[in-house]
């Protein structure tokens, strides 16, 4: 195994992993919200009056990001190794997932474990680990 130090970019990394949790406290303590994406987005397809306003902000504030990145440094080539239909069904499978879970990554793995809530250490420490399983069957048992 080698290690690509050309993609190694621990200030970025940094930099990034900040910018998420001061997103996540601001919306926590300037609107009383946990900042999880799917449940943000699911709040949008079914809304309720009064409440559509900063969800919409916040998804658009996350699409609005790679265009401001842009401005100012030019954008990371993307590289997928999967095809078109193992997308959409790991798409789908994460949707069913997040549902289950009563929550996505970003509410568990970012705010549930900032609040230090028993119940997102257990969710993140079951989707950490099925991640881990996958890569390892696809990778290193299926690859042959």
């Amino acid at each position: 195994m080698s290690i690509a130090w050309s993609q190694f970019t621990p200030y970025a990394s940094l930099a990034g992993g900040v910018l998420i949790g001061l997103a996540a406290a601001l919306l926590l303590l300037m609107n009383g919200r946990i900042a999880g994406i799917s449940g943000i987005v699911g709040g949008l397809l079914r809304p309720v009056k009064g409440d559509v306003a900063w969800r919409l902000a916040f998804v658009l504030g996350l699409a609005a990001a790679p265009a401001a990145y842009a401005l100012f440094a030019p954008m990371p080539a993307a590289q997928i190794d999967a095809g078109s239909g193992a997308l959409v069904l790991a798409g789908l499978l994460v949707g069913v997932g997040t549902r289950y879970g009563a929550g996505c990554t970003s509410g568990h793995g970012v705010c549930g474990l900032s609040r230090l809530s028993p119940r997102s250490a257990a969710a993140t420490a079951t989707f950490m680990a099925a991640g881990f399983l996958t890569v390892y069957l696809l990778r290193h048992v299926l690859s042959a």
